[in-house]
């Protein structure tokens, strides 16, 4: 009785602790920015990466005397090595630390890039591909994770969500620099990032989650000290991590198993749907292949993948400042019924073109709705499913949810990628059609499941839905 009274005193003080914003944890740090800017590092990296298909496809094709299956097979490479990162990211992530696990992915990943720089066949350019992969399954689940940790609760939203923003500008650097840069020095310029990070990462502080998950009471302490500042008092949020850390580890010790729980069921739903939901809406698809669908629709590729690079920050800058002012909520549903439309608009275009009607329309119309989609993709469902990932679950099911939860990412995208160039020889218009109406069911999705997080710190999340698991689950899942 004693233990859980305690409990249940600690989670609503937590709960109410969300009213008090002058404090330390408040504070906006050097540290945190550049501790933020070194972790983003690999995400520009990620970037070219997914972009890279769509930048080096004509001179890679040529060059390696490369066919329709074999360019589809090294385009979903990236996303099935990512998978397998996927599968270690969170125990490694737990074991080694978030730096560690940084490190080891820029390893994986400059290893892969300089692999694909110098390939002259297929084998040493698919294995550059996998490697690379497995590096940016490994950073996807980590960076938004260690940012969520070490990142004042007011501001998480936004800097988690500058992760997507680094990505935006790899696939920026791609589209424009695709017009006149070779394939071989687009793979060095991804190579690099990661090794900037390397040397940074020497620079930044561990995450204070993860030295009070493995007990490390005096380097959490450090650690919170340069984050906040030295003259901080950071006794009241050190207590509160080590407090909930050992209440849900107290709960339930980190098992398979535990994610099935009545208590977690409700958030693994929520972030294997987001990420589905994320993937075969066609994101990958489009992102990719966008110079495919600008030739087929008649639009000029060089011209429309020169606008695409210009556009690519911009568009993302709005999501970044919007998430923790109008919350993740309504960007998601925003992101969702923009993706559909611009889907449903590019299946009408290709089915004027395939009917030899309004011809000039179609060239048009698919380029306006290419830049919609992105746009709309990249305020919501491009970021903020890593966002709502990196925050719902507990620390003791972190690394089990979180690899879940990847793994399922990055293997539909791998999916969704290889089968694209297959679907549109199909059909076109069906193609879209197909994503249009996976976006449009997210909007139910989003609305009936999804929990808005803007505001709270991890532990007044986690409290909040430990403390209430019964009704969350009756209200969303009975």
């Amino acid at each position: 009785m004693v233990v859980m009274e305690d409990k249940r005193s600690v989670e609503e003080g937590l709960l109410q602790s969300n009213e008090q914003n002058d404090d330390p944890e408040c504070r906006i740090t050097t540290c945190v920015i550049f501790s933020t800017v070194v972790a983003i590092c690999a995400s520009f990296s990620f970037g070219v990466a997914t972009g890279y298909t769509s930048g080096a496809e004509i001179g890679l094709m040529k060059d390696l005397d490369l066919s329709i299956g074999q360019f589809s097979a090294f385009g979903s490479l990236a996303t099935l090595g990512a998978a397998v990162g996927a599968l270690f990211s969170g125990k490694m992530a737990m074991v080694i630390g978030r730096r560690g696990t940084m490190w080891i992915s820029d390893i994986l990943s400059i290893t892969g890039w300089l692999s694909i720089a110098f390939s002259k066949e297929v084998m040493l350019l698919n294995f550059g591909r996998i490697s690379s992969g497995i590096g940016f399954g490994l950073t996807s689940y980590v960076v938004p994770v260690y940012i969520a940790e070490i990142a004042p609760k007011h501001v998480r939203g936004t800097f988690t969500f500058s992760n997507q923003l680094l990505q935006n500008a790899g696939l920026a650097m791609v589209y424009f620099c695709g017009n006149f840069m070779t394939w071989r020095m687009l793979a060095f310029s991804g190579a690099l990032p990661c090794i900037i990070q390397v040397i940074g990462l020497f620079f930044v502080p561990e995450s204070p989650r993860w030295l009070a998950k493995v007990g490390i009471d005096k380097e959490l302490e450090n650690s919170l000290l340069r984050l906040r500042g030295r003259d901080a008092d950071i006794s009241r949020e050190a207590s509160e991590i080590k407090v909930m850390t050992k209440m849900v580890e107290t709960d339930s010790k980190s098992s398979f198993c535990d994610l099935f729980q009545r208590k977690y069921r409700y958030t693994l739903v929520v972030g294997v749907g987001l990420m589905l939901i994320q993937q075969f809406s066609g994101s990958a698809a489009v992102i990719s292949y966008a110079s495919t669908i600008f030739r087929k629709s008649g639009f000029p590729v060089g011209i429309g993948t020169m606008i695409l690079s210009l556009f690519m920050i911009p568009k993302t800058m709005i999501g970044l400042i919007l998430v923790d002012k109008w919350g993740r909520r309504p960007l998601l549903l925003t992101s969702a019924f923009g993706m559909s439309l611009a889907c449903m608009i590019l299946g009408l275009a290709f089915t004027l073109q395939k009917m030899q009607l309004l011809l000039e329309l179609t060239p048009i119309l698919t380029f306006i709705c290419v830049m919609l989609y992105i746009a709309t993709y990249a305020i919501g469902l491009g970021g903020l499913p890593w966002v709502i990932m990196s925050e719902i679950f507990p620390i003791n099911i972190k690394v089990t949810a979180g690899s879940i939860v990847t793994l399922v990412s990055f293997s539909s995208s791998s999916m969704v990628t290889y089968a694209f160039n297959f679907l549109f020889e199909w059909s076109n218009q069906g193609t879209f059609y197909i994503f249009g109406g996976i976006a449009g069911a997210a909007l139910l999705f989003i609305w009936l499941l999804v929990p808005e997080t803007k505001g709270l710190s991890l532990e007044e999340i986690q409290a909040k839905l430990i403390h209430k698991p019964d009704e969350i689950n009756q209200r969303y899942i009975h």
